[in-house]
């Protein structure tokens, strides 16, 4: 009796062909006796679709080949259900397996998806939304936002919007920052909500993170001139630095004077300027080396 395993592909996440992605993924599960159940992304009702797949076939992993977007969506349509998940990197955010140390080539990270064992991860909710890995309010979701609405991507997309957004940034924010009972205010260029230790582009913003310890960290970064966000976009994040605080907590609260931009998982969500934040734990099974 073969085993099922459902395939979420995001055709068009990090603009990269996925056709070759799926050839070689067939072939893998063909050698291994598994049986591919392949649904495409469309950005319409795929939670539904993805649940109702889950239904009809009670696969026994969902694998994702996407960014960090599409692993997020999967998860919050299995919220309910007890299944693990693996992941092929193919998105151009890809936060989320940098941080678990997935391996470089598909061919490994086919192995890992397929037949590795898991943890159980936590997740975070924001203001009713769920975070598996990275948010922030302030300059770095400007940018997300910029960089949505720009039309070159990759690196230097990246980066020409990190210098416009710097160029036009508003005053710096005042936040006050209420957790493990006390409140406290800073005035912040950026806060960073963070489940884990990096970003996508490799830079660690939160040294002591830990993706199961039931716990996440505010990172507060008071001053961010171009020199300080070249070094985070380049990965070499000054940690010791006191133009940064870190809050590590279970739950907090963010009040800011203004709405300020404020971004998920690399996906920009408005601004806001109430953020009421907790920690889910071990809200879900990823496939690990």
């Amino acid at each position: 009796m073969k085993k099922n395993v459902l395939l979420v592909v995001n055709p068009i996440s990090g603009d990269l062909d996925k056709s070759d992605l799926l050839d070689t993924v067939q072939e893998f599960s063909a050698i291994n006796k598994f049986n591919l159940i392949v649904y495409e992304t469309t950005g319409e009702k795929d939670a539904v679709a993805i649940q109702s797949l889950y239904d009809e076939y009670n696969p026994e992993r969902i694998v994702v080949a996407g960014g960090d977007g599409t692993i997020k969506m999967v998860a919050e349509a299995m919220e309910t259900h007890d299944i693990v998940i693996g992941i092929l990197p193919a998105g151009s955010a890809n936060g989320l397996s940098v941080d678990l140390n997935l391996p470089a080539t598909l061919e490994e990270n086919l192995e890992v998806a397929f037949l590795h064992h898991y943890i159980e991860m936590d997740m975070i909710g924001i203001n009713g939304k769920k975070s598996i890995h990275l948010s922030d309010i302030g300059i770095n979701a400007d940018l997300v936002k910029n960089y949505e609405a720009s039309d070159l991507r990759g690196f230097w997309g990246y980066a020409m919007q990190a210098y416009t957004t710097l160029k036009d940034a508003e005053e710096p924010f005042l936040a006050s920052i209420t957790a493990n009972n006390q409140t406290v205010k800073h005035t912040a260029r950026m806060i960073v909500i963070a489940n884990s230790q990096k970003y996508g582009t490799g830079v660690t913003i939160n040294p002591n993170g830990s993706m199961n310890d039931g716990k996440f960290e505010l990172i507060i970064l008071k001053s961010l001139d171009l020199l300080l966000l070249g070094k985070i976009i380049t990965g070499n994040m000054p940690i010791d630095s006191d133009d940064i605080v870190i809050i590590s907590t279970e739950k907090a609260f963010v009040k800011t004077d203004r709405p300020v931009n404020f971004q998920i998982d690399g996906e920009y969500c408005g601004a806001q300027n109430e953020l009421e934040i907790h920690i889910l734990h071990k809200q879900m099974k990823i496939a690990v080396p």
